[in-house]
């Protein structure tokens, strides 16, 4: 998540320099790897949005026992790749991605 915080505040600042910075701050995040690291940050942002509602189960007594706590930890991997795979779909049907 630090990496892509930081690519976050590049294209930000890009953005406040200028037209040929922000140009080329899209060219980049636009290539393919670029596309790569920002899905995996999008990933990244939504396995932490998951385990945070796991954890506010554990702060409230539920979910300790073994079996539980591995199943909700299969589900927030799963669930943060199905939201992950859904932003990017709307993303990219609607031009997000060109």
């Amino acid at each position: 998540m630090a990496a892509g915080s930081v690519l976050l505040i590049y294209w930000l600042a890009s953005a406040a320099a200028g037209p040929e910075a922000f140009a080329r701050a899209q060219g980049l995040l636009g290539s393919f790897l670029g596309k790569l690291v920002l899905f995996a940050f999008t990933y990244a942002l939504f396995y932490h949005l998951c385990n945070g509602i796991r954890h506010l189960f554990w702060d409230a007594g539920h979910g300790f026992e073994i079996g539980t706590a591995y199943l909700t930890g299969y589900w927030v991997i799963g669930v943060a790749a199905a939201l992950t795979v859904l932003v990017w779909i709307a993303a990219l049907a609607t031009g997000g991605g060109a």
